[in-house]
């Protein structure tokens, strides 16, 4: 009677100091986050398609057009560059999550995982560090590409980077959360392509990407105005373009104060997007 008792505090005592050794959720996340980033790279198929289409694309619509002048002293390549980096911000988020995220459902990865011990907010922090990894590399690339082919130049005020800061935050935040809720969507892996690459091809057209955004028609210019892209656009030419530039815009002004209106919106709805339609396993 007397061992049992002593040895029960001693089994306690070590099960108390193994619970307090395991890593907190944080940790786990950096760690999916260092996973999820060893993963990506590993898969060349994806890398090239992530950061090998939008400079391609960057240097064949700029050799086209990238010479015409959009407006005193701005070039139609200035404008390209400025917008495909709105649209590499929302590839490396939106489309590639939906896709990833579909494809790891299928293949029954999601369910297993989610059988573990890990806390599943562990993933999803896994996933955010990709996407900001990736996202930052892109970024970097089409701004060299810009400044390489289309003369374009960096910012030389704290107020310009702070605008870049939050709007690559913002737009970021708000696409990786459209892809993970859009990830549900499409009903195989097979499908997860076309499913989420359409629409984000569509959204590239009108939103200022691929064809500034001043000869977009209206009624275009009103359907992409309800979406993220078209302002992520308009927040990046404010950052590189010059100030006057800001009367090639339908309000004749960046509108700061409606991109980041725009963007907490759409942040807000996808987390309500997720919660409602998130699923762990492929639908029976």
């Amino acid at each position: 009677m007397t061992e049992r008792a002593t040895l029960a505090p001693a089994k306690a005592s070590a099960s108390t100091a193994g619970e307090a050794k395991l890593p907190g959720q944080w940790r786990l996340g950096a760690a999916r986050g260092g996973i999820e980033v060893k993963t990506f790279f590993r898969d060349r198929m994806a890398v090239a398609f992530v950061f090998g289409l939008p400079p391609i694309l960057l240097v064949l619509l700029g050799s086209i057009f990238g010479h015409q002048a959009a407006a005193q002293g701005v070039t139609v390549g200035q404008l390209f560059t400025a917008g495909m980096i709105a649209g590499g911000i929302m590839s490396t988020s939106f489309q590639y999550l939906g896709i990833e995220i579909a494809t790891e459902r299928e293949t029954g990865w999601l369910k297993r995982l989610s059988g573990t011990p890990m806390p599943r907010g562990a993933y999803f922090a896994g996933k955010v560090v990709q996407v900001m990894v990736c996202t930052v590399a892109e970024t970097a690339l089409l701004m060299a590409v810009g400044m390489l082919f289309y003369h374009l130049h960096l910012p030389t005020s704290p107020g310009r980077w702070w605008t870049f800061a939050w709007v690559f935050v913002l737009g970021a935040a708000a696409c990786s959360l459209l892809g993970i809720a859009a990830s549900s969507v499409p009903r195989s892996a097979a499908s997860a392509t076309p499913v989420i690459t359409l629409p984000f091809t569509v959204l590239q057209f009108i939103s200022g990407v691929y064809v500034p955004y001043s000869v977009v028609p209206h009624w275009m210019q009103v359907i992409a105005s309800l979406f993220p892209l078209k302002w992520m656009a308009q927040g990046m030419r404010s950052v590189f373009l010059p100030e006057h530039a800001a009367v090639l815009e339908p309000a004749g002004s960046w509108e700061h104060g409606r991109i980041a209106l725009v963007l907490v919106a759409w942040i807000a709805a996808g987390l309500v997007l997720c919660a409602k339609t998130f699923r762990w396993q492929s639908r029976g």
